[in-house]
C-alpha cells in the first residue's frame, strides 16, 4: 500500500449516506419549532380587557366605562398592591400563575385598603391562600345555571353561564354560594372578616371566566352579573400577570413539584413499556445454530471493510497490532521459530537472518502505535519489505534450495506391460 492511498477514506457519497438520517431529523425538529413559534406568535387575548377576540373582555370593559368604572391594567403584584384603595376592585385573571406568597400579600393589602378581591377560576392553592375554609371540590360543565342563592347581584342577573371549578363552602364562614347546589357552588361571595386565618377582604371566587368574555357576555344574564360583580367600585384593577416578576425565593419549586403528583404513575408506565419492549426484542434462549451465509464474500472485501471500520474509529493502534501479529505469524516459520515463541526470540532470529539491527526489527514487530494514518501505511509497507527480505535470504542450516530433477522424456509403461527398450541412435 502506497503512502498516497485513500482506499480507507470515506468519500462524499459515504458521508452523505451516513449523515442524512440525523440531518433530516434536525431539519424536521427545526421546522416543527418554527411552525409552533409562528402559530403561537399571535396573542390569544384571553381575559384581557382590551382584546376583541372571542376570549377577550373588551366588551365588558366598554360597558364598565359607560357605567363610570375606570379599568386600569396591571402586570405585576407590586403594581396591584400599590394601586389598591377603598374604591377599587382587584380582578386577578389568572390566580394560578401568581406565586402563593404574593396572593397572600394581595389578600392582606386588599383587606387593609378595604378593596374588593375577585379571582377567576382559582385552583386549590390559590383558594387556600385567599379564602381559607373554601375548598375546590372538582370540575363542572360550563352551562346556563340558575342563581339558587340570596345574593342580590346574582338574583338581579338571573340565569348565567357558570361552571368550571366547583367550590365546597361547607367549612367557610360568612359566605354565599350561587349557581350550584347546596354547599357546592360555582360562584362564591365572601364577606370581609377577621378570622383565625387572618384578615379577609370582600372576596369573590368565580368558577369559570366564560360569562366575562366577548363571546358570551350578551347571553342570558351574563352582562348584568359581570357589571354587578366588577362595577361596584369606581376603579377596577385588571391584573393579568405578564411574567416580568420573578417568584420569591420561598415559592421556588423543584422539578418534581413542577411535574405534579402523577409523575410517579407516568414513570411506572414508562418502565413497564420499556420492559415489554425488551422482552419483545429479546432473542430466544437456546443453543447457537450455525447457518450458511447466502452469499460468499471475497477476502479482499472483508479486509477493506475491516480497514474502513478501523479508520472510522481512528483505531490506528488496533490496526497496527493486527498488521504486526499477521507479520509475526508469517515470519515465524520462515526463520524456524515456533509460532508460540516469545517476540524477543522471533526478533533475534529475524535479525540473524537479515543482518538488521535487533532494535530496528523490534520496532517493526512490537513497536509503539503509529501517530497518524501515513505512519500506519508506512508501517505496513516496511512489514511487507521485511517479509520479502527474510524470504529471499537462504537459511544457513539448509543452504540454497535444491533443484528438482527433470522428468524423463520417455513416458512410463502401462500397467501390466514390460517397459519399452531404449531407442538406439541411428547412424
Amino acid at each position: 500500500m502506497s503512502a498516497g492511498s485513500t482506499a480507507v477514506s470515506p468519500d462524499a457519497r459515504a458521508l452523505w449516506r451516513g449523515g442524512r438520517g440525523p440531518l433530516l431529523g434536525i431539519v424536521v425538529v427545526l421546522l416543527a419549532g418554527l411552525v409552533l413559534a409562528v402559530l403561537r406568535s399571535g396573542e390569544s387575548g384571553a381575559l384581557r380587557h382590551d382584546s376583541p377576540t372571542p376570549a377577550g373582555a373588551l366588551a365588558l370593559s366598554t360597558l364598565l366605562e359607560e357605567e363610570g368604572v375606570t379599568t386600569t391594567p396591571v402586570g405585576t403584584a407590586a403594581d396591584a398592591r400599590a394601586a389598591l384603595g377603598p374604591d377599587t376592585t382587584l380582578l386577578v385573571a389568572f390566580p394560578n400563575s401568581v406565586s402563593p406568597s404574593r396572593l397572600t400579600d394581595l389578600r392582606r393589602e386588599a383587606a387593609r385598603a378595604d378593596a374588593r378581591l375577585v379571582l377567576v377560576s382559582p385552583g386549590s392553592g390559590a383558594v387556600a391562600r385567599v379564602a381559607p375554609g373554601v375548598e375546590v371540590a372538582g370540575e363542572a360543565e360550563v352551562s346556563e345555571r340558575q342563581p339558587g342563592c340570596d345574593d342580590p347581584t346574582a338574583r338581579r342577573a338571573g340565569a348565567a353561564t357558570l361552571g368550571g371549578r366547583v367550590l365546597d363552602l361547607s367549612a367557610a364562614e360568612d359566605v354565599t354560594g350561587c349557581y350550584g347546589q347546596g354547599a357546592l357552588a360555582t360562584l362564591a361571595v365572601l364577606d370581609a372578616s377577621d378570622g383565625d386565618a387572618g384578615t379577609r377582604p370582600e372576596t369573590v371566587l368565580l368558577g369559570s371566566p366564560e360569562f366575562l368574555t366577548n363571546d358570551a357576555l350578551a347571553d342570558d344574564g351574563n352582562a348584568a352579573l359581570a357589571l354587578g360583580l366588577l362595577g361596584s367600585r369606581d376603579q377596577l384593577l385588571w391584573y393579568v400577570p405578564d411574567g416580568s416578576e420573578p417568584p420569591p425565593e420561598q415559592d421556588e419549586l423543584s422539578l418534581f413539584d413542577l411535574a405534579g403528583d402523577n409523575w410517579r404513575w407516568a414513570a411506572g408506565q414508562l418502565v413497564i413499556a420499556v420492559l415489554f419492549a425488551a422482552v419483545w426484542r429479546m432473542r430466544r434462549l437456546g443453543p447457537a445454530v450455525s447457518e450458511r451465509l447466502p452469499v460468499r464474500v471475497r477476502a479482499a472485501e472483508t479486509t477493506e471493510g475491516r480497514a474502513r471500520l478501523y479508520h472510522r474509529a481512528n483505531a490506528r493502534g488496533r490496526a497496527a497490532d493486527a498488521l504486526r501479529e499477521s507479520a509475526r505469524d508469517r515470519l515465524a516459520p520462515l526463520v524456524g521459530v515456533r509460532p508460540t515463541a516469545p517476540a524477543a526470540e522471533l526478533v533475534r532470529a529475524v535479525g540473524d537472518r537479515t543482518g538488521l539491527p535487533s532494535a530496528e526489527v523490534e520496532a517493526l514487530l512490537t513497536g509503539p502505535e503509529p501517530a497518524d494514518d501515513p505512519a500506519l501505511i508506512a508501517l505496513a509497507d516496511r512489514l511487507d519489505a521485511l517479509e520479502r527480505q527474510v524470504a529471499q535470504v537462504p537459511d544457513a542450516a539448509t543452504g540454497p534450495a535444491r533443484r528438482t530433477p527433470a522428468p524423463p522424456s520417455q513416458p512410463p509403461a502401462a500397467p501390466g506391460r514390460p517397459p519399452a527398450p531404449p531407442k538406439k541412435d541411428t547412424p
